[in-house]
C-alpha cells in the first residue's frame, strides 16, 4: 500500500492499534469487574444512588438539577446544558457502595458546573468542533493516501488531533469529579472508611477507562504520523 512503513512485508504500525485495543479491553473488563464486586456491598446508610445524589446536591446548594433514570448499566452521566443528572438502572435504586460512588461522581460534575470549573467549560465549548473534526479527519486521511497527496493526509492528521483533544481534556474533568465525590462523601459522613476505600476503587477503575481511550487515540495518531513520514521517505527515493 502507498506510503506504509513495512517490516518484513507487514505494516508494523498495526501493533500500535493493537496495543490501544488491548488497553481499552483491559480497562473495560476492570471497571465491570470492580463495579460488580462492590455492587454486592451494601452501604450502612441504606441510601440509594438517587437519594445520595439528592443529598449531595442539596448540601452543595444545587437545587436546579433534575435526577432521572436512564436505561443500561454504567451509563450514568450529567448533562450541563439541561441540568439533568442521569442515573442508570444499576445505580438509581441500588443501595450498594458502588452505586453511591457512581452517583457521587456524577454529582461531582454538577458541582463543577455550578462552580464554573474551567476545564468543564472548555470541554463543552470545543466539543462541537471536535465532533466535526472526528467526522472529517479519517475521510481526509484515507482520500489523501488514495490520491498520494501527502499534504491532504497531513491536514487530516491535524484534524484528527483536534478531534481527540476532547479526550485528553476530559481526563482532568473526570479526575476532579471523582475527587469531589470522595471528598463530599467523607465530609458528610455518608460512608465509613471501609466503604470509602471501595468507592475509590470503583472510581479509579472508571477513570482508567478514560485514560485507556485517550491512550488508544494517541496511539492511532502516532500511527498516522508514522505512515505519513514513511510516505515522504518513499517519495524522495
Amino acid at each position: 500500500m502507498y506510503g506504509y512503513p513495512m517490516y518484513y512485508g507487514y505494516d508494523w504500525t498495526y501493533f500500535l492499534v493493537l496495543i490501544g485495543v488491548v488497553l481499552s479491553m483491559i480497562a473495560s473488563h476492570n471497571v465491570q469487574a470492580t463495579f460488580e464486586k462492590y455492587s454486592h456491598v451494601q452501604a450502612f446508610s441504606g441510601l440509594t444512588g438517587a437519594q445520595a445524589a439528592k443529598m449531595i446536591l442539596e448540601r452543595n446548594g444545587i437545587n436546579n438539577v433534575r435526577i432521572q433514570g436512564i436505561a443500561g448499566s454504567l451509563t450514568d452521566n450529567y448533562v450541563p446544558s439541561q441540568k439533568v443528572l442521569n442515573l442508570s438502572q444499576s445505580t438509581i435504586n441500588s443501595t450498594s457502595i458502588a452505586a453511591i460512588g457512581v452517583a457521587a461522581h456524577e454529582c461531582g460534575h454538577a458541582i463543577q458546573d455550578a462552580r464554573g470549573y474551567q476545564p468543564l467549560i472548555l470541554t463543552r465549548t470545543i466539543s462541537p468542533i471536535c465532533a466535526i473534526a472526528s467526522k472529517v479527519s479519517l475521510p481526509l486521511i484515507l482520500f489523501g493516501f488514495i490520491i498520494s497527496m501527502t499534504s491532504l493526509v497531513q491536514i487530516g492528521i491535524i484534524t484528527f488531533a483536534v478531534a481527540i483533544s476532547i479526550q485528553l481534556l476530559t481526563l482532568p474533568v473526570e479526575f476532579d469529579a471523582s475527587r469531589r465525590a470522595v471528598q463530599t462523601l467523607a465530609e458528610y459522613g455518608m460512608v465509613n472508611d471501609n466503604e470509602l476505600n471501595g468507592i475509590k476503587a470503583v472510581l479509579k477503575a472508571a477513570a482508567l477507562t478514560y485514560v485507556a481511550a485517550a491512550a488508544s487515540s494517541v496511539l492511532q495518531l502516532l500511527r498516522l504520523v508514522l505512515l505519513t513520514r514513511g510516505s515522504g521517505r518513499r517519495r524522495r527515493r
